[in-house]
């Protein structure tokens, strides 16, 4: 049972809206407008200002066939998004090989697009925009119409100084590339995390909810079994010879007191009663967690250790059920052939073991395992189920467990490499308090 669907969370596809790049646009063709005429009516140099306005021309008209043809709430998909940063290093390459190439103080306006882009797209298409930068810099750096300067006056800089620019350029667009996709990246991986968090609050609360439904069902069948009842005695006092009537009758009596039994127990299940329905002993638990998840070529074992003390017995809750079978799952489709869940418990603690018979960890991941991080993984199941278990998954079901008191740790068992997985609660945590009745049961956490 996967906890949350890759396709629920935020479509990282669709990251930035059309608007946004349109604002950021307009605002650097308002700055290369004003710069332009500071510098021909102001300053006096001479500019080309035909051929500068002509590529500030070709931008405005994109902004606003883009707003005409998509709207500002449009949000592009990554290429998209991609092709028009490309277009504005393209046109700030331009102007600046109009206006002096890199020894014009504005060439470091390359870097914006570069910001842009590790900011709001991902990894591959920022490398690819740097890269553009960097080539328009080498070129710019070699090519280009004199800088702008008084009449009549030859500025000239030393091929080191260009050099500088060069290099000084070259590194912010490196360290601007790999550090802002670095934090967005990892600010995504958060906002991810938070969204996963929501929808499986939502649904605890929905199945919260059916408690609620189940006891108020129960309590409108109550009065029309209880007549079903009356009936079936009257008529079976009425009925004085042995005969098939007879025992239909006492069986349709049975089981309607059966029938009574469990609306009994519906109607419990919203005020937090412990009943079979609330709570179920471990060794239990891990034998409906092997039923569910047992896949055709995997064979499941179950084994419990006692040590010391009486079997615990859980609560159950969406946490404790969503984390545990979350586990299962990914070991079910990581093993080979097998999965083995040990319930173990002493007089300290409470312990679930997981451990499958497939690769095991990678000892690059065992780290990270338990954040808000995605991953790809191959799996011999189809591939439109997607990714999953080893990011937000495993962040969720880690999470909810902690939540119900537990510690969890994932490692590789030291005689095969295998991966395990290891829930531990404090015994402690399991106790009623002295001098009450009744099994113990771990309180489930309600998020």
């Amino acid at each position: 049972m996967a906890i949350i669907e890759p396709s629920e969370l935020p479509h990282p596809e669709r990251s930035v809206r059309l608007e946004t790049l349109v604002r950021l646009r307009w605002l650097a063709l308002f700055g290369q407008v004003a710069t332009l005429l500071i510098v021909a009516f102001y300053l006096h140099f001479p500019v080309p200002l035909e051929e500068a306005f002509v590529l500030i021309a070709v931008s405005a008209g994109f902004n606003v066939a883009l707003l005409v043809r998509f709207g500002a709430a449009y949000r592009p998909r990554t290429i998209f998004a991609a092709a028009q940063l490309v277009f504005d290093v393209l046109q700030l390459g331009g102007l600046l090989w109009l206006t002096g190439g890199l020894i014009n103080p504005f060439a470091i306006l390359l870097l914006a697009p570069v910001s842009v882009s590790a900011t709001t797209l991902p990894q591959r298409e920022t490398v690819g925009i740097g890269i553009l930068t960097i080539l328009i810099a080498s070129v710019l750096a070699i090519f280009h119409v004199p800088l702008p300067w008084l009449p009549d006056t030859e500025l000239l800089f030393p091929e080191l100084y260009v050099v500088g620019l060069w290099l000084a350029l070259v590194s912010g667009v490196v360290f601007i590339a790999a550090y802002t996709n670095r934090v967005a990246h990892e600010s995504r991986q958060l906002s991810d995390a938070l969204a996963a968090t929501e929808i499986a609050l939502s649904r605890q609360q929905q199945l919260s909810a059916l408690d609620g439904l189940a006891a108020a069902a129960a309590h409108e069948l109550g009065t029309p079994l209880s007549t079903i009842t009356l009936a079936a005695k009257e008529i079976r006092r009425e009925v004085t010879e042995e005969g098939a009537l007879k025992d239909d009758l006492d069986l349709i009596i049975e089981q309607a007191n059966r029938c009574r039994t469990i609306l009994t127990r519906l109607r419990g299940l919203d005020d937090g009663a412990d009943t079979p329905f609330t709570s179920v002993p471990v060794s239990e638990l891990i034998a409906e967690l092997a039923r569910t998840h047992e896949l055709p070529d995997v064979r499941f074992r179950t084994i419990t250790a006692p040590a010391a003390g009486s079997e615990p017995v859980f609560r159950r809750n969406v946490g404790l059920l969503y984390g545990l079978s979350n586990f299962v799952e990914n070991a079910a489709q990581f093993a080979d052939s097998r999965v083995e869940l040990t319930a173990a418990w002493t007089s300290d603690e409470v312990e679930i073991r997981i451990l499958d018979d497939g690769p095991g960890f990678q000892p690059d991941l065992l780290a990270h395992l338990g954040e808000p991080y995605l991953t790809s993984r191959a799996l011999n199941t189809d591939e439109n189920n997607g990714p999953g278990g080893l990011g937000l998954g495993v962040f969720i079901a880690k999470t909810l467990l902690e939540r119900t008191g537990a510690s969890v740790s994932f490692g590789n068992d030291s005689l095969n490499g295998h991966a395990l997985v290891r829930i531990v609660w404090p015994r402690d945590a399991l106790s009623y308090p002295s001098g009450t009745v009744g099994p113990e049961v771990l309180p489930g956490a309600t998020l």
